[in-house]
């Protein structure tokens, strides 16, 4: 299956991000301001959102990476049915392809460089057009993994983010974005080459996180 587009995904569609209250033993909703008041008083993102080892089966071999958008959850499939989760940010271009490619090429430290509408209508990317460095406050974040069908550049990346308090979330840009640690973690786990598949929405493999 490659990857492909699915332009004009309706809002409606985008998954809404819930977490457990262990107080009332509800979940409730987790948007863009309760994460950023969640963030500012534990300096990290709710505990489902956390690196952690989990129970998982599949027939996919070990380093693989599965993307479950809807729940925000990234896979790296371990030995004896285990997979390290990682917490994950979601863009617009995140949500809008699903499909089987491999990692390409990885970066330490990126440079970005906007795309070409942005830099029409946003006066802070027109500055960067030839290119943002790499640093802290790089879109990008510490670690980039660059997503390709075959040879060829789909576009797409799993990156870290200079802000952490989003993994989670539905955001306003980006694909597929991790904290800083957690990008770093994976760069040093896998190897160009290794199997990403990002399942199409409605495929999530739970409900809730």
């Amino acid at each position: 299956m490659a990857a492909t587009l699915a332009l004009g995904v309706p809002a409606a569609l985008y998954a809404q991000t819930q977490i457990y209250d262990a107080k009332t033993r509800k979940w409730v909703d987790y948007d863009r301001k309760k994460a950023r008041q969640y963030y500012a008083r534990n300096n990290q993102p709710p505990e489902a959102f956390r690196r952690q080892i989990v129970r998982f089966r599949t027939a996919e071999q070990p380093g693989t990476i599965i993307i479950d958008g809807n729940q925000h959850f990234l896979y790296l499939v371990q030995p004896d049915n285990q997979a390290i989760r990682y917490g994950i940010g979601v863009g617009r271009e995140g949500f809008g392809w699903a499909g089987i490619v491999r990692v390409g090429r990885m970066a330490e430290w990126p440079t970005w460089t906007p795309p070409a509408e942005m830099v029409a209508r946003d006066e802070n990317a027109r500055k960067w057009a030839g290119g943002m460095p790499g640093g802290p406050e790089n879109p990008l974040g510490a670690r980039a993994l660059y997503l390709y069908e075959g040879d060829n550049d789909t576009i797409y990346r799993i990156h870290g983010t200079p802000e952490p308090w989003t993994i989670g979330l539905d955001v306003s840009s980006g694909c597929i974005r991790m904290n800083n640690d957690d990008i770093t973690d994976l760069h040093a786990r896998i190897n160009v080459g290794a199997k990403v598949i990002v399942l199409m929405q409605g495929a999530a493999l739970y409900k809730g996180v």
